[in-house]
């Protein structure tokens, strides 16, 4: 039997949802991974970019990674978060 060597993340498309729309949607989405697992969120909502570390810090996951991409007409944030325990 061959060993997985990679995991996959799941991705969330939030884009053009408002606070507090892209955390109750990463919420749900993480509590369908199991601890360890990884949710990539992508979104447009400016307050995400303070929503998102006290949504993690508070829930008891790791943000790993926040990634704002600027090319576009709207400013894009890429959050990957890490669910906890």
């Amino acid at each position: 039997m061959k060993e997985k060597t990679h995991h996959e993340i799941s991705e969330l498309d939030a884009r053009g949802l408002i606070c507090p729309l892209p955390v109750l949607r990463a919420r749900k989405a993480l509590m369908s991974l199991h601890a360890g697992e990884m949710l990539r969120v992508f979104c447009t909502d400016p307050a995400a970019a303070s929503d998102f570390p006290a949504f993690c810090s508070s829930a008891g996951h790791v943000l790993v990674e926040t990634v704002t991409n600027e090319s576009g007409d709207d400013p894009e944030l890429v959050f990957l978060i890490q669910r906890g325990g």
